[in-house]
């Protein structure tokens, strides 16, 4: 859900991605090489993200991935189910 929140904006390499989801979250998420790059390759083969190949703004070459029509029908159907996992965790920490 948050690589393609991030994709919503434009196209990014593997590192962009990691780098604004850490940036956005004020640090408290951090996405590691490890889990980024399957992860990418998962929303690939569900054609929810698209990729190719560019330039980095450091001159390396970069695989850059875009966020499909289908990955963005995606995205608000996982929003939707987090907003509803997040509304149930609040009414059980409620505390009278």
């Amino acid at each position: 859900m948050l690589i393609l929140q991030t994709l919503t904006v434009q196209p990014l390499h593997g590192y962009a991605i990691a780098q604004q989801i850490e940036l956005l979250s004020d640090a408290v998420l951090s996405v590691e090489q490890g889990s980024l790059y399957p992860a990418l390759e998962r929303l690939q083969k569900r054609g929810w993200v698209t990729s190719r190949w560019g330039e980095s703004p450091t001159g390396r070459r970069a695989r850059y991935y875009t966020l499909t029509a289908a990955g963005r029908r995606q995205l608000g159907d996982e929003i939707s189910d987090f907003d509803r996992v997040l509304l149930a965790i609040n009414r059980v920490m409620r505390r009278a």
